[in-house]
């Protein structure tokens, strides 16, 4: 049980005792300095400690906000703080010792630009003597919520007033919700799901298993789609949007009750792709069971809108510690901000990128009152348009904003585009690497790769020759960083390469199965490439190279697929195809579960779903 060690002379009245307990904090309290710094000795060393104000006057949720957020290692509000075990607990222990030793004096710089805090205030002086000392203090935004160590009576009678005239629990809800989020989701959801939440908090329910509830529900969805009957697609259309709910509802119970995990994030993001794919499956499954085979459609969905994520990631990751970027000073970016002033067209053009609320939604619709073939006709003209009008904005503000790329974004780019072992070789040899834009390589190997599979039949050796260029193209464009102002352009073109080529070689295969095949094997890929999104948010680095060079690069799947459909008769294809599937599935997936569960149980939380594109 975390420790709350109460400090200075108590108030007749006061609640924080109360407040602190039913935070699920063990109070005791301590007299003065040396004290406090005795009973965070005896604390476990493993738990939470938090230093409060006896004289403290706030509500509880501010108390809450700044006692009990996991994903950072110290937090305060006025008249408290508290430390995580590890650095935190360690800066604190060290901050109570300076304290002891200088008599619990104020502050040598009072007048420091910072928080207003009672100097007189134990917690606050160590809060301001820690932002000194560098580990960094996250002090949460209380907006209309007090937390304050008043100076006497008559501010103390103030502070309680103020308490009494807001609400905290409707501005506890209030902040459940996104603060940017899509229209369907704005308006249809979560005016509702935000109290979903709260029902799912007061009855102990952990935002993992609504996750959970989530896929669960969108299975059943594919499942009912998969049936192909009219009643089938309806129930379909209405789960989803069940599932759709739960997915808000996850993330409103985690903010609301503040359970923030790295296990959390990982599994409401990768779940959300996974729901969605899965649907698309059980769309295929029942159209052809009514006789209409649609998975060439189903594929080129999940491969457009796969590609389209990995831009939004890619321009996000390249413009992450610009100057520029944060500026937002391009022609096309004071543009932005000129319609975003106009009101409606903020909503506008929220949807027309269609966002997953929208997305959801109108395959819901659509599955429940067309058929699949015009879902998938209707979701893939939604989405290139989508896709066509944020990667058109994107070059716009790359080309008009001088680019100044930080190593970490390069880092980044790189491990996105999943170079393996041959294009490792490839940027080893001398004169493999061209000067200019890395782009403009990478598009010359695409563009051969790309007319080589659709103009050959299935068989014809050539694209396996042609390949080879998109190899070397591939080596060459990672051999010096991605630096260039359109470089972030260079892994989505690879992952369009890559999964192209295996819907267009399995579509010209024409034997039962090889779509389905191939949707299984992007589906195994995209996985491995969400999931070094997830760890790049994560600030966890890419997936370990070992599993890169294992599973082949982009570069050695997409050559070793090629390669394949020249050797073998089409119903041998589809066996490679299933098998490589499963190798590459196994492989990539519990390396990732592993290392997520254990990221979990050292303590790392992290949160990927605050204005990651969906």
């Amino acid at each position: 049980m975390p420790t709350a060690i109460l400090t200075g002379q108590p108030v007749p009245g006061s609640s924080i005792e109360g407040d602190l307990r039913s935070l699920g904090f063990d109070v005791r309290s301590a007299t003065d300095v040396a004290d406090t710094e005795t009973l965070l000795a005896e604390s476990p060393c493993d738990e939470r400690v938090a230093v409060v104000d006896a004289r403290f006057v706030g509500h509880l949720h501010a108390l809450r906000l700044g006692l009990t957020d996991p994903r950072f290692p110290l937090a305060a509000v006025p008249g408290a703080l508290t430390a995580q075990p590890g650095p935190g607990r360690t800066a604190l222990t060290r901050v109570l010792a300076r304290e002891i030793s200088t008599s619990g004096d104020a502050p040598a710089n009072p007048g420091t630009a910072g928080p207003a805090v009672a100097v007189d205030s134990l917690a606050d002086r160590i809060a301001l003597a820690l932002d000194t000392d560098g580990p960094g203090v996250h002090r949460p935004a209380l907006g209309s919520l007090t937390a304050t160590v008043p100076a006497g009576p008559e501010a103390r009678d103030e502070a309680r007033q103020a308490v009494a005239a807001v609400d905290d629990e409707a501005v506890r809800l209030k902040s459940a919700v996104k603060s940017r989020d899509g229209f369907f989701t704005t308006f249809c959801v979560s005016p509702y799901s935000r109290y979903l939440a709260r029902w799912c908090a007061r009855r102990g329910l952990t935002p993992n298993q609504v996750t959970t509830a989530s896929l669960l529900t969108a299975l059943i969805a594919a499942g009912s789609a998969a049936t192909g009957t009219r009643g089938g697609y309806v129930v379909a259309g209405v789960l989803l949007l069940v599932s759709f709910v739960l997915d808000c509802t996850d993330g409103q119970l985690a903010r609301y009750s503040l359970q923030y995990s790295t296990l959390g994030a990982w599994l409401d993001a990768t779940f959300d792709r996974a729901k969605e794919y899965a649907f698309y499956a059980g769309l295929a499954l029942g159209a052809a069971r009514g006789g209409d085979d649609v998975w060439a459609l189903a594929l080129g969905a999940m491969v457009l809108q796969s590609c389209r994520h990995v831009v939004d990631f890619a321009f996000n990751e390249a413009n992450a510690g610009d100057p520029a970027a944060t500026a937002n000073t391009s022609p096309t970016a004071a543009l932005s901000d000129r319609l975003d002033g106009v009101g409606w067209t903020v909503w506008v053009r929220r949807m027309i990128v269609l966002p997953i609320g929208e997305r959801w939604a109108l395959i819901a619709v659509l599955t429940a009152l067309t058929t699949p073939r015009a879902t998938f006709t209707v979701l893939l003209v939604g989405c290139a348009f989508a896709a066509t009008y944020t990667t058109a904005g994107r070059v716009l503000r790359s080309l008009t904003r001088r680019a100044q790329r930080t190593g970490r974004a390069t880092q980044a780019l790189a491990d996105l585009a999943d170079s393996g072992p041959l294009a490792e070789l490839v940027a080893r040899i001398p004169g493999r690497n061209p000067g200019g834009s890395r782009l403009l390589v990478a598009l010359e190997g695409t563009a051969v790769l790309t007319f080589a599979v659709s103009v050959c039949s299935y068989g014809s050796p050539i694209p396996a020759v042609l390949t080879v260029l998109y190899v070397l193209c591939a080596g060459s464009a990672v051999a010096a960083p991605l630096s260039g102002r359109l470089d972030w352009l260079v892994p989505p073109l690879f992952r369009a390469a890559e999964y192209g080529t295996v819907l267009l070689l399995a579509g010209k295969a024409e034997v039962n199965g090889a779509l389905p095949a191939a949707f299984g094997l992007v589906a195994a890929v995209a996985y491995h490439h969400y999931d070094t999104v997830y760890r790049i948010r994560g600030n966890a680095g890419a997936p370990p190279h070992w599993l890169v060079r294992a599973s082949g690069g982009h570069e050695g799947r997409t050559l070793l697929v090629v390669v394949l459909a020249a050797l073998l008769t089409a119903s041998q294809f589809v066996v490679a195809l299933t098998v490589l599937a499963v190798a590459v599935a196994l492989l990539v997936l519990v390396e990732s579960i592993g290392y997520w569960v254990t990221a979990h149980k050292g303590g790392a939380p992290a949160v990927h779903d605050e204005g990651v594109p969906a």
